[in-house]
């Protein structure tokens, strides 16, 4: 390639980028194998051409004190997009409760840069969020639950989700602390697990985050 080649070389249906131009950047967290090549995953401009490693060292500096939760009875689908969602808001970690197995497809391989635990039921994961002194939240519109909108998220919290269509087992709803819901206008009971956690997860960057970007 020519050193006046464009950095930004790539088809329009891509996220990705063509090869850096010449002469490369001094910096020791690219990947000379992308600079040469081009940077073709899906990730944040901040990011292109950096290494994998140097990508996640970044990233667990910066995570939020929050966490995240997800049931997985039954192979849930929903657990990539949680997973997803838990990369997008820089949450700490995200607990996979039961099944150890989940399909990591619409994670969209952002499982890699997120860590991942696995408990064996809720009991476990309350024990772990007790001994890490964080408070255990349920989302789900049970009776007596709380408004997210207008309830205080506590700082250190698991934000623990349901599996689709049952929602939260009795195990975990003895085990929560808090259980909070998401308001709902239609005609429905219930919302799929990925989006209700996109919209729990926001709630707490709203409430912890935002705040400090306008003060």
């Amino acid at each position: 390639m020519t050193e006046n080649a464009p950095a930004r070389e790539q088809r329009l249906d891509s996220p990705g980028v063509g090869p850096h131009p010449l002469p490369w950047p001094q910096d020791a967290r690219l990947d000379e194998a992308l600079l040469e090549a081009g940077d073709a995953r899906n990730v944040v401009d901040e990011f292109r051409y950096w290494s994998h490693e140097a990508i996640v060292e970044e990233l667990q500096r910066r995570r939020h004190p929050f966490h995240v939760a997800i049931e997985n009875w039954e192979h849930d689908f929903n657990i990539g997009t949680v997973v997803r969602n838990a990369n997008a808001f820089g949450a700490t970690a995200v607990h996979i409760v039961g099944r150890k197995r989940w399909n990591r497809r619409g994670a969209m391989v952002t499982d890699r840069y997120q860590t991942v635990h696995h408990h064996p039921d809720a009991a476990a994961l309350a024990s772990w969020a007790s001994a890490a002194e964080c408070a255990l939240v349920g989302i789900d519109n049970l009776p007596g639950s709380r408004p997210i909108e207008t309830t205080a998220l506590p700082q250190h919290c698991v934000l623990l989700f349901g599996q689709e269509g049952p929602g939260l087992s009795e195990q975990a709803r003895q085990a929560v602390e808090l259980v909070c819901s998401i308001a709902q206008f239609g005609s429905t009971r219930s919302i799929n697990a990925g989006v209700a956690s996109g919209i729990a997860m926001h709630s707490w960057i709203q409430q912890h985050v935002v705040p400090s970007w306008e003060g």
